[in-house]
């Protein structure tokens, strides 16, 4: 177990926690919880052992295993499923020193390898860093990619891989859904639920931290206090004390008026004095209970547009990608959509499904008009007023200057006066609003990348992942405005709590294809976990009525002859790696008997040579195998 014991810790001179008693036991998911700055992130860096408590103890068992996402990726040459191999770093040294060993042909350091190997279960680890990489969205053919070659966000999943392939008996996860797509997120809740060890996240996922964690750990003020159950029961629990505790406040005060009123009236009369006395010792001795000091909920609004067309906006028959048209450049462009029939109707609030990569930025871009479409036609209202947020928006906020001077720049004729009561109204009031933006938090970027949004009234608005860095509250905000808002919404979003509070109806964006999806998130997650076809309202389904039915029955029939042939060579791959492993197995036992040692060299490169063959071959049916299972799922 880990015990905080009167624990107290500093950053400067600031308190961030005092006097925290809290024992965590062995087995627990616990969710850490509170506000940006109430010390969430410091507590990890506590356990992690790069900061020391102020006061008091932290009592963590001496040989724990620890495991947590490294916040910086270098750029190696390493294969990405090499990288994450080094997550288990003795049995990474070992596989390691079995190719050194190999490849010197020193058979003593070879034997001890694979001794090694044995003990640590490690033959299967490359299957399971495999595994990782395809459940967080990696494709088969991207497994030996060089690391340098990623973005940053798929470096960030990079690391999460590597410390869930790290054994470890704590595994601490800062924000790991940053950066994931809805369907990784699905994957990684059932994964931490498997999870052995004690698990602590930090999260600002609601419904993320209802599917995985256990208890609750909520800082405020600089206090920690344990809830059993997960986020949604911590919140009812949670009010339920603030009212009792208003509750005992109210109560006490009218005693401590009926107390005061009696001595006031009677302290100076002889034949009251005792009286009196005892009611002051009364008066002395009650509690002291708090009133709730109500934390005033952060709110904004999408102002009422202008003006709301029925028809806003439609892609006919379009292609959509990056590049120019062929006829202009003479070279191909990148296409990742095709065919896109979609159109928006004034009021829709539709939801873009979809794993990343797979094209629901590239859909957002296109209806902005920030890509022309490489075919087809995009139609827009004549009154369309289209509000755009993505990621790169927050990231161009200009060093240097200040929220005022940002909305200057997009209302150069409204006075100071009006801007400054804007800007108030998403939390820029005061001094705030001349603060220059470079000590601003994600958060408080994106915040303001929202204010200047909603300052041109919008009839439409394009959001492409607005949660990432927003806390819990701001996203409670901003699904309460959007809940409000009068004109039309697509959203690109890994938070389901905000999916599903803002969104009427859904489209899945995979296999170069915008389809409709009939059915909840809920429904969306129990497809995904069954990965058995492809869900409801599909392309085949849609073509139903546009083809004869003998050419159904022969596209039916060559799809169901590429999966049976898919099926077939997915047996014989795996009848053919279960020969491996027992043909490994003896390998391993000859290789570990010290009689075969004492033998010809011959014989005993042979085996090694043997074994490094078969272990090629594994490897490689491994990656066919993962390739097939995708293309089954598709």
């Amino acid at each position: 177990m880990i015990a905080f014991r009167h624990f107290a810790l500093r950053r400067g001179s600031r308190l961030l926690l005092d006097d925290v008693d809290v024992v965590i036991q062995r087995g627990w998911r616990l969710g850490v919880v509170g506000r940006n700055g109430c010390g969430k992130s410091s507590l990890f860096a506590a356990l992690q052992g790069q900061l020391e408590a102020d006061a008091g103890e932290l009592d963590v068992p001496s040989r724990l295993r620890l495991a947590s996402v490294a916040q910086e990726t270098p750029p190696l040459a390493d294969a990405a499923i090499d990288y994450v191999l080094a997550g288990d770093p003795e049995l990474y040294a070992a596989l390691q020193a079995e190719s050194a060993a190999a490849d010197a042909g020193d058979m003593d350091a070879l034997a001890r390898a694979h001794q090694r190997i044995e003990e640590l279960h490690g033959y299967d680890g490359r299957a399971r860093a495999g595994k990782l990489l395809h459940g967080l969205g990696f494709t088969a053919d991207s497994h030996e990619r060089p690391v340098r070659e990623f973005s940053g966000g798929w470096r960030g999943r990079l690391n999460l891989a590597q410390a869930l392939m790290c054994p470890s008996d704590l595994l601490l996860l800062d924000e790991p859904t940053n950066h994931l797509d809805l369907d990784a997120v699905l994957w990684l809740e059932e994964w931490l639920r498997r999870y052995q060890g004690t698990l602590l996240i930090i999260s600002h996922d609601r419904e993320f931290l209802d599917g995985v964690i256990s208890h609750t750990l909520h800082l405020h003020e600089g206090r920690a206090r344990l809830y059993v159950g997960n986020y949604s029961a911590f919140e009812r629990l949670r009010a339920e004390q603030l009212r009792q505790q208003q509750l005992s406040h109210e109560r006490e005060q009218a005693e401590r008026a009926h107390l005061q009123s009696f001595i006031d009236r009677f302290k100076a009369k002889a034949t009251k004095a005792r009286q009196a006395q005892s009611r002051m010792k009364r008066l002395e001795k009650l509690a002291g209970t708090e009133a709730v000091r109500a934390e005033r909920p952060f709110s904004f609004q999408f102002g009422t547009p202008e003006r709301l067309p029925d028809s806003m906006l439609q892609l006919e028959g379009v292609t959509a990608g990056y590049g120019a048209a062929p006829s202009a450049s003479g070279q191909a462009p990148a296409v990742v959509l095709r065919d896109v029939r979609f159109s928006i109707e004034a009021g829709e609030r539709i939801g873009l499904l979809g794993p990343n990569g797979a094209g629901k930025s590239t859909l957002v871009k296109t209806l902005v008009g920030e890509l022309p479409p490489l075919g087809g036609e995009r139609k827009a209202h004549k009154d369309l007023r289209i509000g755009y947020f993505a990621q790169h928006m927050v990231e161009s906020l200009r060093d240097g200057t200040t929220p005022l001077e940002h909305l200057q720049e997009k209302a150069s004729a409204a006075s100071t006066q009006v801007m400054r009561d804007f800007l108030g109204t998403w939390n820029f009031g005061g001094d705030r609003a001349f603060d220059v933006v470079d000590g601003f938090s994600g958060g408080e970027r994106a915040r303001l990348a929202l204010a200047l949004i909603a300052w041109d009234r919008p009839n439409l608005l394009l959001l492409d992942e607005p949660t990432n860095h927003l806390d819990l509250d701001m996203r409670e905000a901003l699904a309460d405005a959007l809940a409000d808002y009068a004109g039309a919404v697509v959203l690109v979003s890994h938070d389901r709590h905000l999916l599903g509070l803002v969104c009427d109806s859904f489209w899945r964006v995979a296999d170069a294809e915008v389809i409709p999806f009939d059915g909840d998130l809920d429904d969306y997650a129990a497809w995904l976990r069954a990965r058995g076809g492809k869900p409801p309202g599909t392309p085949a389904q849609e073509a139903v009525a546009t083809v004869s039915p003998q050419e159904r029955r022969r596209a039916a029939a060559a799809q169901r002859e590429d999966g049976k042939q898919s099926r077939q060579r997915l047996r014989h791959i795996e009848t053919r790696m279960t020969a491996i492993d027992s043909e490994l197995l003896a390998l391993d036992a000859a290789l570990a008997d010290p009689q075969t040692y004492a033998g010809p060299t011959a014989e005993l490169l042979r085996l090694s040579r043997q074994q490094a063959r078969l272990r090629d071959e594994k490897g490689g049916l491994e990656t066919e195998w993962l390739q097939l299972v995708e293309q089954l799922e598709a």
